[in-house]
């Protein structure tokens, strides 16, 4: 709401700015008035006296918007960064783009003895802003085509895509009909609910077993999620709800999207790998992500000094996990108590993850953090940011840019690594082999792995 506010307001100043310069133009017809000069007589014969006063006026009402765009997008639209599949953590040398890198290091890299590639679990689809009433979105997950849809009731479905009578895309010009999703190839209907289908528009009877197969689903903290189990169980857990959103008290700040060519394990292991922490993420981020340069002693002056502790939770909450992350800045050298942050990274199932951050003068948020696999070794992670509302939006999408970075830094590791079943570690690293121990909690017996390699799969 406060989004649209701003956004009707900047709407509103530049309809004013228009007609008000458009008034301007109309107006000065002839510098004399203004500077007591006058126009050569060849301009007034020609008809262009007033000509170069309204050009200039158009530029600066051109500039003047431009400005008051950019404004708008820096104080008030939210951050929105999505990286593309090929963008972020690949190394194009010798004359080959992004994506030839990245289909090289997909094809040559060494897989090694991976775990089931797909964890039961709960998994973002998308976020709810991302669907209106009526709309219908096609989404890889799983390795599966779903479409997700939100009915005229206002609640959000998700059933699988290809319609079962001829195999067409129900999400690829399906229409939203009520609590159904109509299919665009011969109007069959199927409830969101049940996956049932409730009318054939040619057909007297519609056989009981027409159906489409439903996922069971939620609407939390402002995502739309899917739950997923290797031998079709009901859900053994629930995300919990972040009640400053449910109430409006955080409002939406942003999103950024990765694409992760990388088992989903080797995410949410970075948690107990306090080790990298120091190695990696100590440069400043004025050194960016390119991990060539970002020991460059041009930055070294800037530094984040990290102390984190990573365990596992008891039951009945088995499921999660939490890293307690104390973030220290240094700047020449110098201690800057004022951006010291604590932060309460808290792990709801492979999927999920709440940073929880608390400022005495930079207020409390919260960044989801959620990693989606959308084909065996391809997750798509997403950050999206809900931060108190009193508090100026640069400051969380701030947060968010600066996650953002440290993040890119850990996705060229992601995408050029390999999984290693069992690690060469030292005591220091033990609480790797604890996390591994606890994720293992998400994979069954028939949980499915990865048989072969898609090489044809190009970026």
């Amino acid at each position: 709401m406060e989004n649209s506010r701003a956004s009707l307001m900047f709407k509103a100043v530049a309809v004013a700015a228009i007609g008000l310069t458009a008034t301007f133009v109309m107006l000065v017809q002839d510098p004399d008035t203004l500077f007591g000069g006058g126009y050569p007589e060849l301009w007034r014969r020609t008809g262009l006296a007033g000509a170069p006063t309204r050009a200039a006026a158009c530029i600066f009402a051109g500039v003047f918007l431009l400005a008051m765009g950019w404004l708008y997008r820096l104080l008030f639209a939210p951050l929105e960064l999505l990286r593309g599949v090929d963008e972020v953590g690949y190394i194009a040398e010798d004359g080959r783009s992004r994506a030839q890198a990245a289909n090289e290091v997909r094809r040559r890299r060494k897989t090694g003895e991976l775990p089931p590639v797909y964890p039961n679990g709960w998994y973002r689809v998308l976020d709810s802003h991302m669907l209106e009433r009526g709309d219908v979105k096609s989404v890889t997950v799983l390795g599966q085509q779903v479409a997700v849809f939100r009915g005229q009731d206002g609640k959000a479905y998700v059933v699988d895509a290809y319609c079962p009578h001829l195999g067409a895309n129900l999400a690829v010009g399906g229409r939203v009909v009520g609590g159904c999703i109509e299919c665009p190839f011969h109007g069959w209907q199927f409830r969101g609910a049940d996956g049932k289908c409730v009318r054939i528009p040619y057909a007297d009877k519609v056989p009981e077993f027409a159906k489409v197969r439903c996922w069971p689903s939620c609407e939390i903290n402002g995502q739309v999620l899917v739950w997923f189990h290797c031998d079709g169980l009901e859900p053994s857990w629930r995300v919990p709800e972040q009640s400053e959103i449910t109430r409006g008290e955080w409002a939406y700040r942003g999103r950024t999207e990765h694409f992760i060519n990388a088992h989903i394990e080797e995410i949410p292991e970075n948690a107990a790998d306090i080790a990298h922490l120091a190695h990696l993420h100590t440069p400043g981020i004025v050194s960016g992500v390119d991990l060539r340069y970002t020991n460059s002693k041009t930055w070294e002056f800037i530094r984040h000094d990290w102390k984190v502790e990573w365990k596992p939770e008891p039951e009945p909450d088995k499921h999660c996990s939490q890293m307690l992350v104390k973030h220290a800045l240094t700047v020449f050298g110098r201690h800057w108590p004022l951006l010291d942050l604590d932060v309460v990274a808290r792990q709801v199932g492979p999927g999920v993850v709440f940073l929880l951050f608390e400022h005495s003068f930079l207020g409390r948020g919260v960044i989801m953090h959620c990693v989606t696999p959308v084909e065996p070794l391809l997750q798509c992670v997403s950050h999206t940011i809900f931060y108190q509302s009193t508090i100026p939006p640069l400051v969380p999408k701030f947060i968010l840019r600066a996650e953002c970075i440290q993040f890119e830094r850990d996705v060229m590791i992601w995408n050029n690594k390999t999984y290693i079943s069992k690690p060469m570690l030292v005591k220091e690293d033990s609480a790797i082999q604890k996390h591994r121990r606890w994720f293992s909690q998400f994979y069954s017996e028939n949980s499915p792995r990865l048989r072969y390699q898609h090489d044809t799969l190009d970026f």
